[in-house]
């Protein structure tokens, strides 16, 4: 999977990526770590992946610490997209490519394992987000990993960095499949669009913490901001995870069910009682989701990036009700000082950023072996 005329990277490049990241930066892996790692795992980083690595390497929550991690929870998150495969092979898929299924499930999976064997590596970057780990090679989209439920997630590694952590993203069309077996996958699939929302996953580490999420994206929906399905049912199921009562039924739909989130979203708002906590007016939810925003810029949850947008776009944001408000006239003497970016601007200046990555989906950086207990499909859609 290449992706057409996008910038290349470089070590420049690199850095100021590694600047805007809401993560501890360590010393850049010398050749001899990364020659070191790769014998050691048995796989090779793509030349742009490696080149970012050795400008930085981010540490803390969700990224792998290629110099100093465990090697178990390396193995199993490399191992991770893997696993994935055979949990949903065991539950009944099978790989065209493969031939004819194998009437017995244990031979199948035995099989499956067999043909695994000879796939490209995906090599994880952050989370459940991977590159094709292929020597040489630059410009493979990222891709979010989830048993056989895989999507793009930037066209290139560059751009998928913006689209997670904030920044400006590339046309969203360019992506293209060409790794063997994992292009399967993708065949049809766009990028998804990723709608900025307040975060809700895995940035929540208590019930508590999962709930004030909720609580902030039905404010979101109060006001009008685009709050995605995926955002929805990722944040029922990380508070689902967190044991949060009820929110079952909004956790456990498939990407086919979708259409289904909002209506779902709003039974479960009311079942925890906090649709009594949502505003009643305009003016109110927007400073309450600026309180929100500040809270996360004080406990240093805001990357770089955002914190800078968030200025511009900020006074605007909360202008809009005082505008309307004043009449026709107030608006023309209201724009003169506090001049409207526009809805997209607001909706990326204003969007909630990230806290230093601390993933609790269903499966934690801190485990080796992705617990596939349960069928679960979900990505985390900022």
């Amino acid at each position: 999977m290449t992706s057409e005329q996008l910038e290349p990277m470089t070590r420049d490049r690199a850095l100021a990526l590694l600047a805007a990241l809401p993560a501890s930066i360590g010393p850049g892996l010398s050749d001899a770590e990364v020659e070191a790692t790769e014998e050691r795992f048995g796989f090779r980083f793509a030349a742009d992946h490696r080149l970012f690595l050795q400008a930085g390497l981010p540490l803390g929550r969700g990224w792998p610490d290629w110099r100093n991690g465990d090697a178990d929870e390396l193995r199993g998150r490399l191992d991770w997209p893997r696993d994935g495969v055979l949990f949903d092979v065991k539950h009944g898929f099978w790989y065209p490519g493969w031939g004819e299924k194998p009437e017995d499930r244990q031979e199948a999976l035995r099989l499956a394992e067999t043909r695994l064997r000879d796939v490209p590596q995906l090599v994880p970057v952050y989370s459940h987000r991977y590159l094709p780990g292929i020597a040489g090679q630059s410009g493979h989209p990222v891709l979010s990993v989830y048993q056989t439920d895989i999507i793009y997630y930037g066209n290139d590694l560059a751009d998928y960095l913006h689209h997670e952590f904030g920044g400006p993203v590339d046309n969203l069309s360019r992506a293209r499949a060409s790794v063997p077996f994992w292009s399967y996958f993708l065949v049809g699939k766009e990028l998804r669009e990723i709608v900025t929302t307040t975060p809700h996953d895995p940035y929540a580490v208590t019930a508590e913490e999962a709930v004030d999420h909720m609580h902030m994206l039905a404010i979101e929906r109060r006001i009008g901001r685009r709050v995605g399905a995926g955002t929805l049912i990722q944040a029922a199921l990380v508070a689902l995870v967190l044991d949060t009562p009820a929110l079952g039924d909004l956790a456990g739909l498939t990407r086919n069910e979708e259409s289904l989130a909002h209506e779902l979203f709003a039974q479960e708002v009311e079942e925890l009682g906090l649709a009594a906590r949502v505003p009643a007016t305009d003016a109110e939810a927007r400073w309450a989701l600026v309180r929100w925003w500040l809270q996360l810029t004080a406990n240093g949850s805001m990357n770089a990036i955002e914190r800078g947008n968030l200025g511009a776009g900020l006074r605007a944001f909360l202008a809009q009700d005082d505008a309307h408000a004043l009449g026709p006239a107030g608006q023309a003497e209201h724009a003169g000082g506090l001049a409207d970016p526009g809805p997209s601007r607001i909706l990326r200046s204003a969007s909630t950023p990230r806290r230093p990555p601390r993933p609790v989906s269903v499966w934690s950086a801190e485990t080796a072996v992705p617990p596939h207990n349960r069928v679960v499909r979900r990505h985390s859609c900022p």
